[in-house]
This record gives C-alpha cells, structure tokens and sequence, in this order.
C-alpha cells in the first residue's frame, strides 16, 4: 500500500510539472513599404493553470542593441516611447484594461529606419519570462523617369545620348531596359544612397539622322514583380533631303503642260525653294510657283538641259537635280501608249553577238561545203573508155551498179573465169523479167564501182544505162590490164 501511494503522489508531481507551458506567438517576417502601415502580430499561450503576466515590452533590435518601443503594465498602464509615439500603437484597446493576452503593435508611415528585428517579452509570475521575435523588412518604390537629352536633336555622324531613364531611391534596386527598333546602345550605373536606397541610371546613345527621327523608344523598368514602363519619340532635325520630280524620259516637241516639282524631305520644313539651269538660264516663259517650275509654252529644244532645285531649311541647304532631254516626236510603246527610252545597249555587246553570228555562219558553210564533197564523184579521172558504159570521161558521171544476179552458175569443166550462166532479176532494169547469156561479150566488160553507201544520191537516169552497141574494139583503141581501151593517141603521147 505505502508503495501505491508514492507512485499516485509521483504521477500528481509529474502531471504538474508537465503541464501546459506558456509561449508567445509571433510572425517569423514581416514587410511593407515606406508610407504604408504594418501590423507586428504578438500573442500569449497561458498555462493551466495560468500564470500572471507582470508585463509586456516590446524592443527594437538592431546593430546588437535594444530599444524600448511600447510597454503593457496591468499596474501603471501603456506607454510608448517618444521616437515612436506618433507612429505606434497597440491594436486592442483592451490591453489597457489589462488584457494582456494580445498585445499587437500596428506601425503607421513606415520608414526605412524602421526595419530591424522585434521583440515581444512577456514577463510573468512566477514562471518568469517569455519571448518570440518577428524581422522586419521595409521596401521603399524607386521613383521612375525617362527624359530626353533635349526636345530635339540635331542630325550628325557620331554617337549620342538621347535619352535617360531613371529609377531613383528604390530598395532593392530595380532592372532597366530598352525596347527600340533603334540601332543603338544602353550605358547602366547604380548607386547607394545613405538611407539604403539604390538609384538606377541608364543613358541611351543613337546616330541621329533622318531614319531615327519620329522613331519611339521605351524604357522598361522592372521594380520586384513590378514592371513600369516610360516612352518618348525622337525628334531629330536634318537637311533636305531633295528629289526633283516630272520629267517622265518623253518630252517631244510641241508637248503642252509639262512640269518639275521639287520634292524634299526636311526637319523642319523647307522654307526656300530656289531653282536654276546649269549653263544658261531659266527659259523664258517659265512661271515658279513656290516648289514647282510651270512651263507654259509647248516643248521645244530650248527646255533641254540640267535643273537644279536648292531646298533651304533652319538646318541647311541641299540640292537636286533633273537632266531633261527633248525628242523629236513621242516615244511609244507596244500598246500604243508613250514610252520612256530606253538607252541603248552597250557597242561592246552588240559587238560580241556580231562575232558569235559570223562564227556561225562560217561553220555552217563549211559544213556545206564538206557535205557537198562527200557527194562528188569518187572514179579514176583518167582519159580512158570504159567498153561497159555510156561513155563518161573525165568529168562524166558513175553509173550505178547493175542488179546483182540472185544464181549464178558457173560449168564444172571450164578452165576459164567462172562466167555467169543465167542472171535472174526480178524486172531488171525496165522491170521485165529477162535472161542473159552467160557467155554473152556484155557480160565480160568492166564497169565502174561506186560505194555503196552514195547509190541512193543517183536518180533513174543515171541507173538508165545506154550501152555501147560496138561489139568490137576499133583499130585505134589499145587495150589495157584493167579491161579499159584508150586511143592510140593517148597510148604514145
């Protein structure tokens, strides 16, 4: 029994010891921005049973010191300290009623001294103290510009800033950029402030010209998860910028209402239009209408040559100029309408087609020329008689070959040349069918060979053969190896 006891008065002892404990809630971070207003949550868990709380202290921790800020006596009541007293409160009323339980502070018109860690302390009776800590981080919003270096910009050949863009006294510091269809380039510099602030300066640089005039260009400024944008649109000055325009390339003698307008392009507008004609003077009847020469007369040859327009504005002066030409009627097109001329092609290209034609020409006679050769007679140009032919000499004519016999057959006991014995051909030469005697004299005499591959360039006269009806050989005719005869003449000269 005595050992139940102690173990029941042990278990009282430990339930009492392990009781509820107190702690002070709080917020592990808190943040806002300068000017605006902040609560710093503090709450206290009592214990059962609960504990008496003496009082509450808030402090300002910051560098490795504390500062007293606001202080919650059930006794003597709230008091907060001077440097805040105009910027600090405790949320409930009722902590002035010694309801200590929630004993938030609300911060008004934050500045950035105000960031630091705090420190809610509870002290109680009789388990003594109790505290939690909350940071405190205050952002402060860049102030943004964008400016240009001057309201307008002169047109030159180098780089120059044109414009600025500016986030000044942000914490933390803030991301520029710039959106341009400019060809040009950024410079960044960031410099601290003593408060902590950081300031961003960025200066844009460009070649101001014609192009860059009237082109827009963004600052883009990016501040935490804000993004503020600021645009400006150059203006930029240049000179004239000078074309001349009217003359169409067809001014023809005795053409009516023709005109040249000078046309320029300028920053400001032009405020002078001066026209002249190079070697000579302005012809006469000739009316100037600010920008525009006015020819009242038809064309004629006096209205030939170069004008010059000189376009003047705050800027500078700049000049174009026209070389106008006059034909002696109007130049038309395919369609019936007035052409421009063309100019003609370069000599040297004309010269160069002229050479490729007559190279040309030259093969194509040369291969005509070797095409009629190649069908020119191809015999023995000598002075004899053919006993088988019609007669042909020196510039005569080939027979073609007579038609081939088909059987041809030769006696078995002949010591002699083989000698055909019948020559079948279907229709011959008159397309009659006939027999020849093999040992007919016809038949032994030579004839002329011509290659087969020229046959077909013969027409039916030449295969029209007239036969020598002489059977014999005259006294005055010598015979030779080759079966031909000539004159005894011939033979002894």
């Amino acid at each position: 029994m005595a050992m139940l006891a102690s173990f029941w008065i042990l278990l009282v002892l430990m339930n009492v010891s392990m009781g509820d404990g107190q702690s002070v809630q709080m917020d592990t971070v808190k943040s806002g921005f300068v000017g605006s207003t902040v609560e710093l949550r503090c709450l206290f868990i009592n214990s059962k049973p609960p504990v008496k709380i003496s009082q509450v202290t808030w402090q300002k921790f910051y560098n490795g010191t504390k500062q007293n800020v606001a202080i919650a006596n059930p006794a003597l009541g709230v008091s907060v300290l001077e440097a805040f007293k105009e910027r600090v409160s405790f949320k409930y009323p009722a902590v002035r009623q010694s309801a200590l339980e929630d004993t938030t502070i609300v911060f008004s018109s934050l500045r950035l001294s105000d960031e630091a860690a705090y420190i809610c302390e509870y002290t109680t009776f009789p388990a003594g103290n109790r505290e939690n800590m909350v940071n405190l981080t205050v952002y402060a919003r860049p102030v943004t510009q964008m400016t240009l270096t001057s309201p307008t910009i002169v047109a030159h050949h180098h780089r120059t800033k044109v414009a600025t863009c500016l986030s000044a006294n942000g914490k933390p510091p803030s991301e520029i950029k710039w959106e341009t269809q400019l060809d040009g380039e950024s410079t960044l510099q960031e410099s601290r402030n003593a408060n902590g602030t950081v300031t961003v300066h960025s200066d844009y640089m460009v070649v101001p010209s014609r192009k860059t005039h009237g082109q827009k260009l963004t600052c883009i400024v990016t501040y935490r998860t804000e993004r503020i944008t600021d645009s400006v649109v150059l203006n930029v000055l240049y000179e004239p910028e000078v074309k001349i325009k009217g003359f169409d390339g067809n001014w023809f003698l005795n053409r009516q209402s023709v005109k040249l307008t000078c046309d320029a392009d300028a920053n400001p507008p032009v405020t002078l239009y001066q026209w002249k004609l190079l070697n000579g003077s302005l012809p006469r009847n000739v009316e100037i209408r600010n920008n525009t020469l006015l020819f009242k007369d038809p064309v004629t040859h006096e209205l030939g040559g170069t004008y010059v327009c000189d376009a003047t504005n705050s800027v500078g002066t700049r000049s174009g100029l026209v070389e106008v030409n006059v034909t002696e009627h109007p130049i038309q097109s395919t369609t019936g309408h007035e052409k421009t001329p063309e100019p003609n092609p370069n000599p040297a290209i004309w010269g160069a087609v002229g050479g490729v034609c007559l190279l040309l020409g030259g093969a194509a006679l040369l291969f005509f020329f070797l095409r009629r050769r190649q069908r020119t007679f191809k015999g023995d140009y000598s002075t004899k008689k053919h006993v088988f032919g019609n007669g042909y000499s020196k510039a005569g004519g080939l027979p073609a070959h007579p038609p081939m016999p088909k059987n041809l057959q030769y006696p078995d006991d002949s010591d002699d040349e083989k000698k055909p014995s019948q020559i079948a051909a279907p229709g011959g030469f008159d397309g009659v069918e006939r027999d020849f005697d093999g040992n007919s004299e016809d038949l032994k005499r030579p004839y002329f060979t011509v290659d087969e591959g020229e046959s077909h360039d013969y027409d039916e006269r030449t295969l029209a053969f007239q036969y020598d009806p002489e059977s014999e050989i005259n006294d005055d005719m010598v015979s030779q190896t080759d079966g031909s005869v000539i004159s005894k003449k011939e033979w002894y000269v």
